[in-house]
């Protein structure tokens, strides 16, 4: 029997999306920002890494706190003050670190500089625990992956222009790019450009009428048994860290100690909760830890086959680019990400089926060719990349076979993901550049799903579940220096790529696994999707 579903409060959601936009500006940017301050301070590779370290490490400190504040107030403070005040709360954040940047720039200190962007993660960190549910929260829960797409495909835009605006800001000429000259003082306006940003999407969301508190008036339970394995883990990775500084073991060894950590405790909760669910809060929800599962592998695969990529470009097997020509391929790995969302993001909308389904091969397209056309208002060269057409064909082919249904969508790209991730290491040129860079196209759309997955039927406990999600971006501060570990060693760079492989079949495995899981708890999301079409 078919379940009446809710409305979609649009005028909400198109108020919610700008935030998506800006995480994606922020974090893309990062691209320019790197190479510039390992220049500017003469900073080895590794230290000039410590940029994204300080980021991701933000979201996974950020909602541990959130989480941990709660378990000592008894009060879950998301939930209570509402996630349209835990958006603002998390903007004001980001302009306390926009902020904090002016006087980072002026010490001269590098490390004063990664505090200031661990501020403005941090308050990402909050706007994410509280946008991810609340989008869902504007409309059926059922399609709530597709509210997700929406923001994700804003938030891909972000992350297309981003580095471009970020890259005039700082060097005056687009073309000059990371190799151009600049003026450390040229950091502290852009900064405070980004505060003024900030602001303006904060004032929008305080003065808003259209966004509702959306915010669950039960009392959440104490959670002592998840607050101890979280506990655990923090404690775990910062003994690996320490371990790292007072002994000789290679960086492989510690890499690989973090990730199996970080499994460990995720499969031992997921054990316990099963076995008895008290004293777990929204960790006694099987979906939820397989979630937290999925978010880790996810984020951390998506940035590891780009992270890793500008080091396989450099071999002879695959043209010998340099850091100067090399740009549009990692443009158009972002860029892929946005052509998915964008193409995702249609199921938003009340279409008919027949336009929705020309769109629906329509819109990657447009999307491929804005992307062509950022690159080449870049001064790059795009010839390389028209038969790129191909893999966006199979994408098309992939969410027409997911039919809008998370777990089947899921499932489906994580396997084509994987087949990509196969065909690269199998081969070499510009088929396996085009294969590496697919990994982005497919990678596109599962963030949604997994989340909406993750939360489902989580009722009361939803925001405490989304800041274990969020938590879980720690993936993307893992799973990278983990393949290039494997890079250094005899494996080497493009071997390596088996890392991906790996994750791409244990998300394959996830969505195999959480839809048996829901479908226990008479949650069948698929099912719901397809009798609403």
């Amino acid at each position: 029997m078919s379940q009446t579903k809710q409305p979609t409060n649009t005028g909400a959601l198109a108020t919610l999306v700008t935030v998506f936009f800006f995480w994606g500006f922020i974090a893309a940017s990062n691209g320019i920002f790197i190479p510039f301050c390992k220049k500017y301070f003469s900073l080895s590779q590794f230290e000039s890494q410590l940029i994204d370290t300080a980021f991701y490490g933000a979201y996974y400190i950020g909602s541990y706190l959130l989480f941990l504040s709660t378990a000592l107030t008894k009060i879950d403070i998301l939930n209570k003050i509402g996630y349209k005040k835990g958006i603002v709360v998390g903007l004001f954040v980001s302009i306390a670190g926009a902020m904090l940047m002016i006087p980072a720039v002026n010490s001269g200190s590098f490390y004063f500089i990664l505090g200031a962007f661990f501020v403005i993660a941090l308050g990402f960190s909050l706007q994410q625990t509280a946008a991810q549910p609340f989008a869902v929260a504007l409309g059926d829960p059922s399609t709530g992956s597709h509210r997700l797409n929406m923001g994700g495909s804003v938030n891909s835009f972000g992350t297309t222009v981003g580095p471009l605006i970020v890259s005039i800001a700082l060097f005056g000429s687009i073309k000059a790019g990371a190799g151009g000259s600049a003026d450390i003082g040229q950091i502290k306006s852009l900064y405070m450009i980004v505060g003024g940003v900030f602001l303006l999407a904060a004032l929008i969301f305080i003065f808003s009428k259209k966004l509702p508190a959306s915010n669950f008036e039960e009392h959440v339970e104490s959670s002592p048994k998840a607050l101890t394995s979280l506990t655990t883990l923090t404690l775990a990775l910062g003994g690996v860290i320490v371990l790292g500084q007072l002994t000789e073991l290679g960086k492989l060894s510690l890499a690989s100690m973090a990730l199996i950590v970080v499994l460990l405790v995720l499969f031992i909760s997921f054990q316990s909760a099963k076995k008895n669910g008290e004293g777990w809060g929204a960790m006694k929800y099987p979906q939820l830890i397989l979630g937290m599962l999925g978010i880790f592998i996810y984020v951390g695969v998506e940035v590891t086959i780009q992270s890793n990529l500008g080091a396989l470009l450099k071999t002879s097997a695959f043209g010998s680019y340099d850091e100067s020509h090399n740009s549009h391929f990692i443009s158009l790995y972002w860029g892929s990400l946005m052509i998915g969302r964008w193409t995702a993001a249609l199921s938003v909308f009340n279409l008919k089926k027949e336009m929705k389904r020309l769109l629906t091969i329509v819109v990657p397209f447009v999307a491929f060719a804005i992307v062509l056309l950022v690159n080449a208002g870049r001064g790059n060269d795009v010839s390389d990349l028209y038969l790129y057409v191909a893999c966006i064909a199979i994408l098309i082919g992939g969410i027409f076979y997911g039919q809008d249904k998370p777990m089947k969508t899921l499932l489906t790209l994580a396997l084509l993901a994987a087949t990509a991730m196969i065909v690269g290491m199998a081969t070499s040129g510009m088929v396996a550049i085009y294969a590496f860079m697919a990994g982005g196209l497919f990678c596109s759309v599962m963030w949604p799903c997994i989340f909406s997955l993750g939360i489902a039927g989580l009722g009361k406990y939803t925001s405490e579940g989304s800041a274990f999600l969020i938590m879980m971006i720690l993936g993307g501060a893992i799973i990278p220096p983990f393949q290039g570990a494997v890079a250094d060693s005899s494996v080497g760079i493009h071997m390596s790529y088996v890392v991906p492989v790996a994750g791409f079949l244990l998300l394959g495995w996830l969505a195999m696994k959480m839809k048996s899981v829901l479908q226990a708890q008479g949650l069948d999301f698929d099912n719901q999707i397809a009798g609403g079409h």
